[in-house]
């Protein structure tokens, strides 16, 4: 049985949501509309399935009393059966609200910003960031989503020091938040002449992509500097200052983008960049004083933490967050970009969780 106060707080939530929405002053407030917008959609879906679940809960509760009370042995056997379909599909459905009753992230309907960098390894961390940056334009290639290049340095023997792009699509951050941390990477580099295997990693941060309306940004709290373009080794790749630097002063941030041949188009993407790492600060404090006991076994956004390892000769990718059968996971399809059956079990995994609390 699911906590009935639980269940009228969301509906009570939902008509008071649906009342600000209509209030002129919020109608005139992009922010507070946008918030209401989403809370909405999320709390409207969820109503509907307690409202399908009281209902059954209802008619079960009539169906047991006409059983108990009822003389007439033909009715009381056609009121039994119905008994035992409704308590089925009372099943069902009381399992399927329990999973929508899990709060959701409000962001992971957003798009994201996923930035990959080259860490311990040298050479071979930058070859592995650059098959990492391989691997998640082939997944969003299979999702549908647009991939969108943003900045990137290049290393010197191939793939990245650092890259930066955004995935725009249904989901997109709710789907990739999985894959903050560290990947770590144990294979033999072209480089090695001996043969021995070498480890390497490189760190994923996936950031909900901002919207202006999403935070406040004073004017006086950036600084933009303007520079020339440079490539790999230092060469010129640009005879004006296109590249543009933004520093945002109250927190040290400091974002930069030489890609375009265009000042606009790189300051554009700066900002974009900007805009989704205040925001996602913002978000992980709020995380943090709303659960700071929490302690979840599913990782999904520390870019500290070692989440999974890419072993070349076993053939083999193994998440440290996930146990049994669900731990290792082929290297050929994962590194083709086949990351649903990753992402479904951290997901269920942390779903468990979650139920385990309501």
């Amino acid at each position: 049985m699911i906590n009935t106060d639980l269940l009228q707080g969301i509906k009570e939530r939902f008509r008071d949501v649906t009342q600000e929405m209509a209030i002129p002053e919020n109608a005139t407030d992009p922010r507070k509309m946008a918030q209401l917008g989403r809370e909405h959609v999320s709390l409207k879906t969820v109503v509907e399935a307690i409202e399908n679940y009281e209902r059954l809960t209802n008619e079960r509760a009539d169906l047991k009393e006409l059983v108990e009370s009822e003389s007439d042995l033909e009715l009381t056997e056609m009121a039994r059966l119905e008994l035992e379909a409704i308590e089925s599909e009372l099943h069902m459905v009381e399992d399927d609200l329990r999973l929508q009753l899990i709060p959701k992230d409000p962001e992971d309907t957003k798009d994201a910003i996923v930035e990959i960098r080259a860490g311990t390894g040298g050479d071979e961390a930058s070859l592995f960031a650059g098959d990492l940056f391989r691997l998640y334009t082939r997944f969003a290639e299979r999702k549908g989503w647009k991939v969108e290049l943003i900045s990137n340095s290049a290393g010197t023997q191939g793939g990245f020091k650092e890259i930066v792009f955004s995935l725009h699509g249904a989901d997109a951050f709710g789907t990739m938040k999985f894959e903050s941390g560290v990947h770590r990477v144990q294979r033999v580099p072209t480089t090695e002449s001996s043969g021995r295997i070498h480890t390497s990693a490189a760190s994923v941060a996936i950031l909900p992509e901002a919207e202006e309306i999403d935070l406040d940004i004073g004017p006086n709290d950036l600084k933009f500097d303007v520079y020339r373009s440079s490539g790999p080794g230092g060469q010129s790749v640009n005879t004006t200052d296109s590249a543009v630097r933004i520093t945002h002063i109250p927190t040290g941030l400091v974002v930069t983008c030489q890609d375009e041949k265009s000042q606009h188009k790189n300051r554009d993407k700066a900002l974009r960049v900007l805009r989704s790492r205040l925001y996602d600060l913002e978000r992980k404090k709020r995380e943090s004083e709303r659960s700071e006991a929490r302690r979840s076994m599913v990782s999904t956004g520390d870019r500290s933490a070692k989440i999974r390892t890419y072993n070349w000769p076993q053939g083999r990718v193994t998440d440290h967050r996930l146990e049994g059968e669900h731990k290792n996971y082929s290297l050929e399809k994962v590194i083709d970009g086949n990351l649903d059956d990753i992402i479904k079990a951290l997901r269920t995994a942390e779903n468990a969780e979650r139920l385990a609390k309501l």
